[in-house]
């Protein structure tokens, strides 16, 4: 049993390593001051999200970049609350979305894509809120380097609370990740709330073809698919002028069943390298808990060089990221003691269970 669990600890262990490895080869890009030139679409799939889509829009309005060079599609996914998107001072396009198959969001962004007349597709969510640099960034990396897609930072803006601020480490812990991933070349991961991609790419790819069965996975299906054909043209900027912010969730059983949600697309991920990591990472959380279960049975210390272990490595990646997020690393010891716990509940359910998000059964 103890040569189980450290063994499974340390192929953990190794892969949080070569992450915080990849973290640093990906170097921090600084706004050049480039004349903007490239245009863009931004894409925000909704469904009743009178509070927060102001506080987008309010953002979007301070936006330093040419107004002929954006256009934005809001796309209502049956919302039944009223709303007024109106005096905020930016052009925009408000339609319906279309449902086609099993997943609102993929169908919501096909629903736009018919709109769209510029070069570059960017996504985010309703609950989010950009900086003033955000699309300039976008443009003077573009500009240097000529990609096809972009995968950029999220975060939260979090309350002063242990469930806000355990959803931020957790957060900040996928955040390195991907950026971990991408300094390796073994990209699989980005977030749809910050992803950019040419209207050629989607094409090319055939969209979310292959995978619209599944509700979720608008982005990381699309990036998996962009880094099969062509992996050259797939970059993450780490950048913090284009670091998007977007809102925590108040009570642990949605926080459950966001989870549910992401982690029930990891089996069709079409990275093998992907799924070697999410068993990793499951099977590094089952080690510390039954690790725990057995010191507390033979009434020994056991767990407790696991446990150290686990935060010390842990706390390497969460802490970089963070730094480049601009965030704290609040009550991490106590939210070190309870991930695992979550986490392994979260990956068992998600293979059996039944999720609930946005008012919808899945």
């Amino acid at each position: 049993m103890i040569v189980l669990c450290y063994l499974l600890f340390g192929s953990y262990a190794i892969i949080i390593a070569i992450l915080i490895y990849g973290f640093y080869k990906v170097k921090t890009f600084r706004l050049p001051g480039l004349k903007p030139v490239n245009k863009f679409t931004i894409i925000v799939p909704f469904r009743n999200e009178a509070n927060n889509l102001p506080v987008l829009l309010q953002s979007l309005s301070k936006l330093n970049y040419p107004t002929e060079l954006w256009q934005l599609i809001l796309v209502d996914d049956d919302s039944t609350e009223t709303f007024d998107l109106e005096n905020y001072g930016i052009p925009f396009t408000l339609i319906k979305n279309k449902r086609m198959s099993s997943s609102p969001k993929k169908d919501a962004i096909l629903s736009a894509i018919n709109l769209v007349t510029t070069d570059w597709i960017i996504t985010t969510d309703a609950d989010c809120k950009v900086h003033p640099d955000w699309l300039l960034t976008l443009d003077n990396y573009i500009q240097q380097h000529q990609p096809e897609m972009i995968v950029g930072a999220v975060t939260y803006e979090s309350q002063n609370n242990f469930l806000h601020h355990f959803q931020q480490l957790d957060l900040a812990s996928l955040q390195g990740a991907t950026i971990g991933t991408f300094g390796i070349h073994k990209a699989f991961m980005c977030n749809g709330a910050n992803f950019a991609y040419t209207k050629s790419v989607f094409r090319e790819l055939k969209g979310f073809e292959g995978n619209d069965t599944i509700a979720s996975g608008d982005d990381v299906f699309l990036l998996q698919k962009a880094i099969a054909q062509s992996p050259e043209k797939v970059h993450y900027l780490k950048a913090q002028n284009t670091i998007v912010y977007t809102k925590p969730l108040d009570s642990w059983k949605g926080l459950f069943f966001q989870r549910v949600r992401w982690a029930s697309k990891t089996i069709s991920y079409q990275s093998t390298f992907g799924k070697f990591v999410a068993i990793a990472v499951f099977a590094g959380n089952c080690s510390w808990l039954i690790a725990l279960a057995y010191s507390f049975i033979s009434n020994s210390f056991f767990g407790i060089p696991l446990l150290i272990l686990k935060c010390a490595i842990d706390y390497i990646l969460i802490q970089k990221t963070n730094i480049f997020l601009k965030r704290q690393t609040t009550h991490y010891l106590l939210a070190t003691l309870v991930y695992p716990f979550f986490s392994t509940a979260v990956a068992l359910y998600s293979m059996f269970g039944k999720y609930e998000w946005k008012g919808r059964k899945f």
